[in-house]
């Protein structure tokens, strides 16, 4: 078995989730799940099929987006991955609709960072192993940084 690490390409602002399901209705369902629970968010999301013609299935309602989403898909290729990249929202917005779509299995990660994917090769095919979310941390937050924390939170509306 072989380890590599696949950086996702995207705009270095831009938030998407991976994640792992198990079957191909989940293109569908996952699009359903995005569109009901923020219908101004803009998304493009696409799925590796791991059996049959093991092609990249697609939805969403952003060419842009979607061309990102196929193109980190078919680059990652492993097995019943998907990955949305999202506009216009926040990974919060519609993070538990996606955890409740029945075929999810797994969240490696929802992010704006810059991100590397850990995937093993065998004679099989690939596996997500997980990921490098972001940077090391650098210290501890002294209290200017808490109230830089909490100000932040308030200016997105996510605390009163």
């Amino acid at each position: 078995m072989e380890l590599t690490t696949i950086a996702i390409d995207k705009p270095a602002d831009m938030n998407f989730i991976l994640g792992q399901s198990h079957f191909i209705k989940t293109v569908e369902d996952l699009h359903e799940a995005i569109a009901t629970t923020a219908p101004a968010m803009k998304f493009g999301l696409a799925f590796c099929e791991s059996s049959g013609p093991a092609l990249v299935r697609y939805s969403g309602n952003d060419e842009r987006l979607l061309e990102i989403a196929r193109s980190n898909a078919l680059k990652l290729s492993c097995g019943h991955c998907f990955i949305m990249f999202i506009e216009g929202g926040f990974p919060v917005n519609i993070l538990n609709a996606i955890k409740n779509v029945p075929e999810v299995c797994n969240i490696y990660c929802a992010t704006a960072n810059p991100t590397e994917v850990i995937v093993a090769q065998s004679g099989q095919g690939r596996g997500i192993m997980g990921v490098v979310d972001g940077v090391s941390s650098k210290g501890i937050e002294t209290p200017a940084d808490i109230t830089a924390r909490k100000e932040l939170l308030r200016k997105f509306g996510y605390k009163l």
